[in-house]
C-alpha cells in the first residue's frame, strides 16, 4: 500500500485496514513457523503497512 493510497482514506477506513492488516500478519507468522509460507517478503510489507496506517492515525 502506497503513502498516496493512505492519505486518502479517512480514519475508520484505515481502522478497518489495520485490523485485516494485524490479522494478515499474524497468520503469516504462524505459517512462516510451520514452513507453509513460500513468500517471506510479504510478512515484512504488511508489517511496513501497518507502520505506515500507525504513522498517519498518530497525525491525524
Amino acid at each position: 500500500m502506497k503513502i498516496s493510497e493512505i492519505r486518502e482514506k479517512n480514519k475508520e477506513e484505515l481502522k478497518k485496514i489495520l485490523v485485516e492488516k494485524q490479522g494478515l500478519t499474524r497468520k503469516l507468522r504462524f505459517d512462516l513457523a510451520t514452513k507453509q509460507v513460500k513468500n517471506t517478503k510479504e510478512l515484512r510489507t504488511a508489517k511496513r503497512d501497518i507502520a505506515k496506517i500507525l504513522t498517519k492515525l498518530a497525525k491525524k
